[in-house]
């Protein structure tokens, strides 16, 4: 959590003195992607944490706090962000920034899906290679012990 806040406020940082010194906002784009990456990551991990049992087992913790502090202040530095952005950058930047973001944001949710998918299908893969092999094997198996009947018998 703190890494991603790290990331986050460093990024504004750079971005802050960007437009104090009448820089174009396109020249420090790289950071303001770093830091919506650091604040999804943060809420990708604070969402994994509420829904996964042990999380709701322990109930609230002091990480949990600092985790929604986090968010709060990723929250206002992003108005802030809105604001300079809407005043040093051209018509329309930010609103076309966010539909950016939404469309990054459903393209890694595919891509997750994408993966996930491709996983469940290597798995009934293994499992078909596995019922092969056992298949073979108690063929081979049943052949060797009529074979040893026979020889058995005479």
């Amino acid at each position: 959590m703190l890494a991603e806040l790290i990331a986050f406020n460093a990024g504004f940082a750079v971005v802050k003195e960007f437009v104090a010194n009448g820089r174009d906002l396109g020249d420090c784009f790289q950071q303001i992607a770093a830091m919506t990456h650091a604040k999804e990551e943060l809420k990708n991990r604070h969402q994994k944490k509420k829904n996964s049992f042990w999380g709701s087992l322990s109930g609230q913790s002091d990480e949990d706090i600092e985790e929604f502090m986090a968010l709060e202040k990723i929250t206002q530095a992003e108005k802030d962000l809105e604001s300079m952005v809407k005043i040093y950058g051209r018509p329309g930047l930010w609103d076309d920034w966010v539909r950016f973001q939404a469309e990054a944001r459903k393209r890694r949710l595919t891509e997750k899906e994408d993966l996930r998918k491709a996983a469940i299908k290597r798995s009934e893969y293994f499992a078909y290679f596995i019922g092969a092999v056992v298949f073979v094997v108690g063929v081979y198996a049943l052949f060797a012990w009529v074979r040893y009947l026979v020889s058995m018998g005479g």
